[in-house]
Protein backbone atom coordinates (compact mmCIF):
# COMPACT_ATOMS: atom_id res chain seq x y z
CA UNK A 1 0.00 0.00 0.00
CA UNK A 2 2.89 2.36 0.76
CA UNK A 3 4.22 1.86 -2.80
CA UNK A 4 0.74 2.48 -4.26
CA UNK A 5 0.48 5.81 -2.42
CA UNK A 6 3.87 6.88 -3.74
CA UNK A 7 2.85 5.95 -7.30
CA UNK A 8 -0.28 8.07 -6.97
CA UNK A 9 1.77 11.05 -5.80
CA UNK A 10 4.13 10.65 -8.76
CA UNK A 11 1.15 10.58 -11.16
CA UNK A 12 -0.30 13.65 -9.43
CA UNK A 13 2.99 15.48 -9.92
CA UNK A 14 3.17 14.80 -13.67
CA UNK A 15 -0.54 15.32 -14.35
CA UNK A 16 -0.93 18.51 -12.33
CA UNK A 17 -0.93 22.04 -13.68
CA UNK A 18 2.32 24.04 -13.79
CA UNK A 19 4.36 20.93 -14.47
CA UNK A 20 7.26 23.01 -15.80
CA UNK A 21 7.54 25.10 -12.64
CA UNK A 22 7.10 22.01 -10.46
CA UNK A 23 9.88 20.25 -12.35
CA UNK A 24 12.16 23.30 -12.11
CA UNK A 25 11.65 23.48 -8.35
CA UNK A 26 12.31 19.75 -7.98
CA UNK A 27 15.57 20.11 -9.92
CA UNK A 28 16.64 23.04 -7.73
CA UNK A 29 15.81 21.09 -4.59
CA UNK A 30 17.70 18.07 -5.92
CA UNK A 31 20.77 20.23 -6.58
CA UNK A 32 20.49 21.65 -3.07
CA UNK A 33 20.22 18.16 -1.57
CA UNK A 34 23.25 16.99 -3.56
CA UNK A 35 25.20 19.96 -2.20
CA UNK A 36 24.34 19.14 1.40
CA UNK A 37 25.05 15.46 0.82
CA UNK A 38 28.54 16.35 -0.39
CA UNK A 39 29.04 18.68 2.59
CA UNK A 40 28.02 16.02 5.11
CA UNK A 41 30.12 13.27 3.54
CA UNK A 42 33.09 15.62 3.25
CA UNK A 43 32.46 16.83 6.81
CA UNK A 44 32.68 13.25 8.09
CA UNK A 45 36.11 12.78 6.48
CA UNK A 46 37.29 16.19 7.70
CA UNK A 47 36.08 15.63 11.26
CA UNK A 48 37.61 12.16 11.58
CA UNK A 49 41.03 12.99 10.14
CA UNK A 50 41.33 16.37 11.83
CA UNK A 51 40.51 14.93 15.25
CA UNK A 52 42.76 11.91 14.72
CA UNK A 53 45.76 13.58 13.04
CA UNK A 54 45.74 17.15 14.34
CA UNK A 55 44.17 16.79 17.80
CA UNK A 56 45.50 13.25 18.49
CA UNK A 57 42.19 12.30 20.10
CA UNK A 58 39.57 9.61 19.65
CA UNK A 59 37.25 10.83 16.84
CA UNK A 60 34.24 8.87 18.10
CA UNK A 61 34.60 10.38 21.57
CA UNK A 62 34.99 13.93 20.32
CA UNK A 63 32.03 13.68 17.92
CA UNK A 64 29.93 12.12 20.68
CA UNK A 65 30.74 15.12 22.86
CA UNK A 66 29.08 17.54 20.43
CA UNK A 67 26.20 15.35 19.32
CA UNK A 68 23.87 16.93 21.87
CA UNK A 69 24.26 20.26 20.03
CA UNK A 70 23.60 18.61 16.66
CA UNK A 71 20.57 16.76 18.05
CA UNK A 72 19.08 19.98 19.46
CA UNK A 73 19.70 21.88 16.22
CA UNK A 74 18.08 19.04 14.25
CA UNK A 75 14.99 19.20 16.50
CA UNK A 76 14.68 22.97 16.06
CA UNK A 77 15.04 22.80 12.27
CA UNK A 78 12.44 20.05 12.00
CA UNK A 79 9.99 21.94 14.20
CA UNK A 80 10.39 25.10 12.13
CA UNK A 81 10.33 23.62 8.62
CA UNK A 82 9.11 20.02 8.47
CA UNK A 83 5.39 19.46 8.09
CA UNK A 84 3.08 16.46 7.94
CA UNK A 85 1.86 15.48 4.43
CA UNK A 86 -1.83 15.79 5.36
CA UNK A 87 -3.04 17.47 2.15
CA UNK A 88 -2.21 14.45 -0.03
CA UNK A 89 -3.97 12.11 2.41
CA UNK A 90 -7.33 13.88 2.76
CA UNK A 91 -8.89 12.43 -0.44
CA UNK A 92 -8.27 8.85 0.78
CA UNK A 93 -10.32 9.33 3.95
CA UNK A 94 -13.52 8.99 1.96
CA UNK A 95 -12.39 5.69 0.40
CA UNK A 96 -12.44 2.16 1.75
CA UNK A 97 -8.89 2.30 3.05
CA UNK A 98 -7.96 1.47 6.63
CA UNK A 99 -7.23 4.57 8.69
CA UNK A 100 -4.35 2.71 10.35
CA UNK A 101 -2.74 2.26 6.92
CA UNK A 102 -3.06 5.97 6.17
CA UNK A 103 -1.59 7.01 9.52
CA UNK A 104 1.34 4.63 9.17
CA UNK A 105 1.92 5.95 5.64
CA UNK A 106 2.03 9.51 6.95
CA UNK A 107 4.50 8.57 9.66
CA UNK A 108 6.65 6.60 7.24
CA UNK A 109 6.67 9.36 4.66
CA UNK A 110 8.23 11.82 7.12
CA UNK A 111 11.39 9.69 6.96
CA UNK A 112 11.64 10.24 3.20
CA UNK A 113 12.13 13.94 3.78
CA UNK A 114 15.69 15.18 3.33
CA UNK A 115 15.42 16.72 6.82
CA UNK A 116 15.21 13.18 8.22
CA UNK A 117 17.90 11.21 6.40
CA UNK A 118 20.56 13.76 5.43
CA UNK A 119 22.31 13.64 8.81
CA UNK A 120 22.58 9.85 8.48
CA UNK A 121 25.08 10.36 5.64
CA UNK A 122 27.49 11.90 8.12
CA UNK A 123 27.09 9.08 10.62
CA UNK A 124 27.35 6.31 7.99
CA UNK A 125 30.45 7.82 6.38
CA UNK A 126 32.03 8.46 9.78
CA UNK A 127 31.34 4.86 10.90
CA UNK A 128 32.80 3.37 7.70
CA UNK A 129 35.99 5.39 8.20
CA UNK A 130 36.13 4.26 11.84
CA UNK A 131 35.84 0.60 10.79
CA UNK A 132 38.62 1.13 8.26
CA UNK A 133 40.90 2.32 11.08
CA UNK A 134 40.26 -0.69 13.28
CA UNK A 135 37.32 0.25 15.47
CA UNK A 136 35.41 -2.86 16.50
CA UNK A 137 32.42 -3.79 14.37
CA UNK A 138 29.74 -4.36 17.08
CA UNK A 139 30.56 -1.11 18.87
CA UNK A 140 30.68 0.97 15.70
CA UNK A 141 27.45 -0.52 14.37
CA UNK A 142 25.70 0.02 17.72
CA UNK A 143 26.93 3.62 17.82
CA UNK A 144 25.64 4.24 14.28
CA UNK A 145 22.21 2.70 14.91
CA UNK A 146 21.80 4.21 18.38
CA UNK A 147 22.72 7.74 17.34
CA UNK A 148 20.71 7.61 14.09
CA UNK A 149 17.56 6.41 15.86
CA UNK A 150 17.86 9.20 18.43
CA UNK A 151 17.95 11.73 15.61
CA UNK A 152 14.93 10.07 13.99
CA UNK A 153 13.06 10.54 17.27
CA UNK A 154 12.90 14.23 16.42
CA UNK A 155 10.35 13.36 13.70
CA UNK A 156 7.98 12.07 16.35
CA UNK A 157 8.66 14.90 18.79
CA UNK A 158 7.88 17.36 15.99
CA UNK A 159 4.55 15.58 15.33
CA UNK A 160 3.54 15.52 19.00
CA UNK A 161 4.29 19.20 19.69
CA UNK A 162 3.68 20.64 16.22
CA UNK A 163 0.55 22.56 17.18
CA UNK A 164 1.43 23.21 20.83
CA UNK A 165 3.15 26.58 20.67
CA UNK A 166 3.19 27.19 24.43
CA UNK A 167 5.04 23.92 25.04
CA UNK A 168 7.41 24.70 22.16
CA UNK A 169 8.20 28.12 23.64
CA UNK A 170 8.77 26.58 27.07
CA UNK A 171 11.10 23.95 25.59
CA UNK A 172 12.92 26.66 23.64
CA UNK A 173 13.47 28.66 26.84
CA UNK A 174 14.71 25.51 28.59
CA UNK A 175 17.17 24.80 25.76
CA UNK A 176 18.41 28.40 25.91
CA UNK A 177 18.83 28.17 29.70
CA UNK A 178 20.76 24.88 29.49
CA UNK A 179 22.92 26.32 26.68
CA UNK A 180 23.72 29.32 28.89
CA UNK A 181 24.63 27.10 31.85
CA UNK A 182 26.83 24.98 29.58
CA UNK A 183 28.52 28.06 28.10
CA UNK A 184 29.53 29.32 31.55
CA UNK A 185 30.60 25.80 32.64
CA UNK A 186 27.97 25.63 35.37
CA UNK A 187 26.65 22.34 34.00
CA UNK A 188 29.08 20.15 31.96
CA UNK A 189 26.52 19.34 29.27
CA UNK A 190 29.14 18.37 26.69
CA UNK A 191 30.75 15.93 29.10
CA UNK A 192 27.38 14.30 29.73
CA UNK A 193 26.84 14.13 25.97
CA UNK A 194 30.18 12.39 25.44
CA UNK A 195 29.47 9.89 28.19
CA UNK A 196 25.96 9.10 26.91
CA UNK A 197 26.60 8.81 23.17
CA UNK A 198 29.97 7.07 23.54
CA UNK A 199 28.28 4.42 25.69
CA UNK A 200 26.72 3.03 22.47
CA UNK A 201 30.24 2.18 21.30
CA UNK A 202 31.61 0.98 24.64
CA UNK A 203 28.51 -1.01 25.53
CA UNK A 204 26.76 -2.05 22.30
CA UNK A 205 23.74 -3.43 24.18
CA UNK A 206 22.85 0.19 25.01
CA UNK A 207 21.43 0.40 21.48
CA UNK A 208 18.32 -1.26 22.91
CA UNK A 209 17.50 2.10 24.56
CA UNK A 210 17.30 3.84 21.17
CA UNK A 211 15.31 1.00 19.60
CA UNK A 212 12.76 0.97 22.43
CA UNK A 213 12.41 4.76 22.39
CA UNK A 214 11.94 4.72 18.63
CA UNK A 215 9.11 2.19 18.63
CA UNK A 216 7.53 3.70 21.75
CA UNK A 217 7.37 7.17 20.19
CA UNK A 218 6.13 5.69 16.91
CA UNK A 219 3.25 4.14 18.88
CA UNK A 220 2.53 7.37 20.78
CA UNK A 221 2.63 9.42 17.58
CA UNK A 222 0.38 6.89 15.85
CA UNK A 223 -2.25 7.18 18.59
CA UNK A 224 -1.92 10.97 18.65
CA UNK A 225 -2.69 11.23 14.92
CA UNK A 226 -5.23 8.39 14.84
CA UNK A 227 -7.46 10.05 17.46
CA UNK A 228 -7.85 13.26 15.44
CA UNK A 229 -7.53 11.85 11.93
CA UNK A 230 -10.87 13.12 10.63
CA UNK A 231 -11.74 15.69 7.98
CA UNK A 232 -13.89 17.62 10.44
CA UNK A 233 -11.43 17.53 13.36
CA UNK A 234 -7.68 17.09 13.23
CA UNK A 235 -7.30 17.96 9.55
CA UNK A 236 -9.66 20.91 9.59
CA UNK A 237 -8.27 24.44 9.86
CA UNK A 238 -8.52 25.64 13.45
CA UNK A 239 -10.98 28.48 14.03
CA UNK A 240 -11.03 30.96 16.87
CA UNK A 241 -13.56 33.51 18.02
CA UNK A 242 -12.98 36.82 16.31
CA UNK A 243 -12.14 39.94 18.34
CA UNK A 244 -12.82 43.51 17.37
CA UNK A 245 -9.76 45.74 17.64
CA UNK A 246 -9.11 49.19 16.32
CA UNK A 247 -6.18 51.61 16.41
CA UNK A 248 -8.28 54.76 16.28
CA UNK A 249 -5.70 57.44 15.50
CA UNK A 250 -4.71 55.70 12.22
CA UNK A 251 -8.20 56.21 10.80
CA UNK A 252 -7.64 59.94 10.36
CA UNK A 253 -5.11 59.16 7.61
CA UNK A 254 -7.83 57.92 5.28
CA UNK A 255 -7.51 54.74 3.23
CA UNK A 256 -3.79 54.38 4.00
CA UNK A 257 -4.46 54.53 7.74
CA UNK A 258 -7.24 51.95 7.43
CA UNK A 259 -4.98 49.54 5.53
CA UNK A 260 -2.15 50.00 8.07
CA UNK A 261 -4.65 49.39 10.86
CA UNK A 262 -5.72 46.11 9.24
CA UNK A 263 -2.12 45.00 8.68
CA UNK A 264 -1.15 45.66 12.30
CA UNK A 265 -4.12 43.61 13.50
CA UNK A 266 -3.16 40.84 11.05
CA UNK A 267 0.42 40.81 12.35
CA UNK A 268 -0.78 40.51 15.94
CA UNK A 269 -3.38 37.78 15.43
CA UNK A 270 -2.02 35.11 13.09
CA UNK A 271 0.62 32.40 13.36
CA UNK A 272 2.42 33.10 10.10
CA UNK A 273 2.63 36.85 10.67
CA UNK A 274 3.81 36.33 14.25
CA UNK A 275 6.60 34.26 12.72
CA UNK A 276 7.43 37.22 10.47
CA UNK A 277 7.72 39.47 13.53
CA UNK A 278 9.92 36.94 15.32
CA UNK A 279 12.10 36.56 12.24
CA UNK A 280 12.45 40.33 11.98
CA UNK A 281 13.74 40.47 15.55
CA UNK A 282 16.19 37.66 14.79
CA UNK A 283 17.52 39.58 11.77
CA UNK A 284 18.62 42.37 14.13
CA UNK A 285 21.30 39.96 15.37
CA UNK A 286 22.41 39.00 11.85
CA UNK A 287 25.38 41.37 12.09
CA UNK A 288 26.88 39.16 14.79
CA UNK A 289 27.99 36.82 12.00
CA UNK A 290 30.75 39.33 11.35
CA UNK A 291 32.64 37.91 14.30
CA UNK A 292 32.33 34.26 13.22
CA UNK A 293 34.09 34.45 9.85
CA UNK A 294 36.51 36.90 8.20
CA UNK A 295 34.46 36.83 4.97
CA UNK A 296 31.80 38.95 6.66
CA UNK A 297 34.33 41.72 7.33
CA UNK A 298 34.65 42.60 3.64
CA UNK A 299 32.90 45.85 2.59
CA UNK A 300 30.38 44.10 0.32
CA UNK A 301 29.36 41.64 3.05
CA UNK A 302 29.10 44.43 5.64
CA UNK A 303 26.57 46.14 3.37
CA UNK A 304 24.82 42.80 2.85
CA UNK A 305 24.46 42.40 6.61
CA UNK A 306 23.31 45.99 7.00
CA UNK A 307 20.51 45.44 4.48
CA UNK A 308 19.24 42.46 6.45
CA UNK A 309 19.72 43.93 9.94
CA UNK A 310 17.65 47.02 9.10
CA UNK A 311 15.34 45.44 6.52
CA UNK A 312 14.48 42.02 7.94
CA UNK A 313 10.80 42.87 8.36
CA UNK A 314 10.71 44.56 4.98
CA UNK A 315 12.02 41.49 3.13
CA UNK A 316 9.86 39.00 5.03
CA UNK A 317 6.64 41.01 4.84
CA UNK A 318 6.88 43.06 1.66
CA UNK A 319 7.68 40.30 -0.82
CA UNK A 320 4.55 38.44 0.31
CA UNK A 321 2.16 41.21 -0.62
CA UNK A 322 -0.60 40.42 -1.62
CA UNK A 323 -0.10 36.77 -0.56
CA UNK A 324 -0.90 37.66 3.07
CA UNK A 325 -4.30 38.88 1.84
CA UNK A 326 -4.88 35.84 -0.39
CA UNK A 327 -7.87 34.54 1.61
CA UNK A 328 -9.92 37.66 0.85
CA UNK A 329 -8.04 39.06 -2.14
CA UNK A 330 -10.80 38.07 -4.63
CA UNK A 331 -13.30 40.01 -2.49
CA UNK A 332 -11.01 43.05 -2.43
CA UNK A 333 -10.81 43.01 -6.21
CA UNK A 334 -14.61 43.22 -6.48
CA UNK A 335 -14.61 46.38 -4.39
CA UNK A 336 -13.41 49.87 -5.21
CA UNK A 337 -10.05 49.38 -3.49
CA UNK A 338 -7.49 52.07 -4.45
CA UNK A 339 -4.44 50.02 -5.46
CA UNK A 340 -1.96 52.83 -4.84
CA UNK A 341 -3.20 53.51 -1.29
CA UNK A 342 -3.24 49.77 -0.60
CA UNK A 343 0.44 49.47 -1.57
CA UNK A 344 1.44 52.73 0.10
CA UNK A 345 0.03 51.46 3.39
CA UNK A 346 2.33 48.42 3.14
CA UNK A 347 5.19 50.75 2.20
CA UNK A 348 4.68 53.03 5.21
CA UNK A 349 4.38 50.08 7.60
CA UNK A 350 7.62 48.54 6.31
CA UNK A 351 9.49 51.83 6.54
CA UNK A 352 8.27 52.57 10.07
CA UNK A 353 9.65 49.20 11.20
CA UNK A 354 12.86 49.86 9.23
CA UNK A 355 13.36 53.15 11.10
CA UNK A 356 12.97 51.35 14.44
CA UNK A 357 15.49 48.73 13.26
CA UNK A 358 17.96 51.49 12.36
CA UNK A 359 17.58 52.92 15.88
CA UNK A 360 18.05 49.53 17.54
CA UNK A 361 21.07 48.80 15.33
CA UNK A 362 22.93 51.59 17.16
CA UNK A 363 24.10 48.80 19.49
CA UNK A 364 26.55 47.83 16.73
CA UNK A 365 28.35 51.13 17.35
CA UNK A 366 29.98 49.28 20.26
CA UNK A 367 32.03 47.41 17.65
CA UNK A 368 32.91 50.59 15.76
CA UNK A 369 31.09 53.58 14.33
CA UNK A 370 32.05 52.54 10.81
CA UNK A 371 29.89 49.45 11.19
CA UNK A 372 26.90 51.39 12.48
CA UNK A 373 27.23 54.04 9.75
CA UNK A 374 27.28 51.24 7.19
CA UNK A 375 24.10 49.76 8.69
CA UNK A 376 22.53 53.24 8.88
CA UNK A 377 23.23 53.85 5.18
CA UNK A 378 21.80 50.40 4.40
CA UNK A 379 18.66 51.41 6.30
CA UNK A 380 18.29 54.57 4.19
CA UNK A 381 18.70 52.47 1.05
CA UNK A 382 16.04 50.06 2.34
CA UNK A 383 13.63 52.94 2.90
CA UNK A 384 14.26 54.72 -0.39
CA UNK A 385 14.85 51.83 -2.79
CA UNK A 386 14.33 48.34 -1.40
CA UNK A 387 10.93 49.06 0.13
CA UNK A 388 9.58 49.76 -3.35
CA UNK A 389 11.39 46.95 -5.14
CA UNK A 390 10.26 44.51 -2.46
CA UNK A 391 6.64 45.50 -3.05
CA UNK A 392 7.28 45.19 -6.78
CA UNK A 393 8.49 41.60 -6.36
CA UNK A 394 5.29 40.86 -4.43
CA UNK A 395 3.31 41.39 -7.65
CA UNK A 396 4.83 38.16 -9.00
CA UNK A 397 4.28 36.13 -5.81
CA UNK A 398 1.39 33.74 -6.49
CA UNK A 399 1.72 31.72 -3.28
CA UNK A 400 -1.43 31.51 -1.19
CA UNK A 401 -0.76 31.80 2.56
CA UNK A 402 -2.90 30.25 5.27
CA UNK A 403 -2.50 32.75 8.10
CA UNK A 404 -3.61 30.23 10.74
CA UNK A 405 -1.06 27.56 9.82
CA UNK A 406 2.64 27.51 10.57
CA UNK A 407 4.67 28.11 7.42
CA UNK A 408 7.05 25.21 6.94
CA UNK A 409 7.48 24.91 3.21
CA UNK A 410 10.41 25.93 1.08
CA UNK A 411 10.29 26.83 -2.59
CA UNK A 412 6.58 26.78 -3.27
CA UNK A 413 5.97 26.66 -7.01
CA UNK A 414 3.92 29.88 -7.08
CA UNK A 415 6.62 31.86 -5.28
CA UNK A 416 9.22 31.00 -7.92
CA UNK A 417 9.46 33.66 -10.62
CA UNK A 418 12.36 34.88 -12.73
CA UNK A 419 11.14 38.48 -12.48
CA UNK A 420 11.40 38.32 -8.70
CA UNK A 421 14.95 36.97 -9.01
CA UNK A 422 15.91 39.78 -11.38
CA UNK A 423 14.70 42.34 -8.85
CA UNK A 424 17.40 41.05 -6.48
CA UNK A 425 19.94 42.98 -8.58
CA UNK A 426 18.84 46.47 -7.46
CA UNK A 427 17.85 45.18 -4.03
CA UNK A 428 21.07 43.43 -3.02
CA UNK A 429 23.82 43.41 -5.65
CA UNK A 430 23.75 47.11 -6.56
CA UNK A 431 24.33 48.50 -3.03
CA UNK A 432 26.95 45.84 -2.28
CA UNK A 433 28.93 46.62 -5.46
CA UNK A 434 28.66 50.41 -5.06
CA UNK A 435 29.68 50.28 -1.40
CA UNK A 436 32.65 47.97 -2.08
CA UNK A 437 33.93 50.04 -5.02
CA UNK A 438 33.58 53.40 -3.25
CA UNK A 439 35.39 52.12 -0.18
CA UNK A 440 38.12 50.57 -2.32
CA UNK A 441 38.88 53.68 -4.36
CA UNK A 442 38.00 56.33 -1.76
CA UNK A 443 37.13 55.60 1.89
CA UNK A 444 34.34 54.45 4.20
CA UNK A 445 32.81 57.93 4.34
CA UNK A 446 32.41 58.11 0.56
CA UNK A 447 30.93 54.60 0.53
CA UNK A 448 28.35 55.45 3.21
CA UNK A 449 27.40 58.73 1.51
CA UNK A 450 27.01 57.06 -1.90
CA UNK A 451 24.57 54.47 -0.53
CA UNK A 452 22.63 57.15 1.36
CA UNK A 453 22.38 59.25 -1.83
CA UNK A 454 20.94 56.27 -3.73
CA UNK A 455 18.38 55.87 -0.96
CA UNK A 456 17.39 59.56 -1.09
CA UNK A 457 17.07 59.43 -4.89
CA UNK A 458 14.77 56.43 -4.62
CA UNK A 459 12.70 58.23 -1.96
CA UNK A 460 12.32 61.34 -4.16
CA UNK A 461 11.25 59.24 -7.14
CA UNK A 462 8.82 57.13 -5.11
CA UNK A 463 5.65 58.44 -6.82
CA UNK A 464 6.87 57.54 -10.29
CA UNK A 465 8.09 54.15 -9.09
CA UNK A 466 4.73 53.52 -7.39
CA UNK A 467 2.96 54.20 -10.71
CA UNK A 468 5.10 51.46 -12.31
CA UNK A 469 4.44 49.07 -9.41
CA UNK A 470 0.68 49.64 -9.54
CA UNK A 471 0.74 48.98 -13.28
CA UNK A 472 2.44 45.62 -12.73
CA UNK A 473 0.00 44.66 -9.96
CA UNK A 474 -2.86 45.34 -12.34
CA UNK A 475 -1.21 43.32 -15.11
CA UNK A 476 -0.72 40.37 -12.72
CA UNK A 477 -4.16 40.78 -11.13
CA UNK A 478 -6.03 37.97 -12.91
CA UNK A 479 -3.18 35.45 -12.83
CA UNK A 480 -2.85 36.12 -9.09
CA UNK A 481 -6.58 35.59 -8.55
CA UNK A 482 -6.41 32.37 -10.56
CA UNK A 483 -3.43 31.09 -8.53
CA UNK A 484 -5.16 31.86 -5.21
CA UNK A 485 -8.28 29.98 -6.35
CA UNK A 486 -6.27 26.91 -7.45
CA UNK A 487 -4.50 26.64 -4.10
Amino acid sequence: MFIKFLRLEIKSFFRGSSLGINLAMKILRFIGILYFMACLVGGAFLAFYYIREEMNMDPVKVVSKFLIIAWTADLIFKYLWQEMPTQNIKPFLTLNISKKTLVNYMLGKTFLSAFSWLNSLFFITFSVIALFYGYNIPGTFAWLVGVSLLFYLNNFINILFNDKENIAIAVGCLIAAVAGLAYYNIIPVLNYSEEFFYSFYEKPYFVVISVLLFFALWKVSFRHIYQVFYLDEGLEAKKTVGRTENIAFLNKYGAIGTFINNDIKMLRRNKVTKGVLLGSVMFLFYGMLMFSSPIYKTPAMMMFMGLFVTGGFQFMFGQRVPAFDSSYYPLMMTLNVPYKEYLKAKWWLMNIVTVFSMILAVCYAYFGWNMYLTFFAAGIYNIGVNSQFTLWSGAFNKMQIDLNAKEKRFGQKNSFNMKSLLLLIPKMLLPMIVFALMQRFFDITAAVISIAILGFIGFLLREKIFDIIVKHYKVEKYSTLNAFKKD
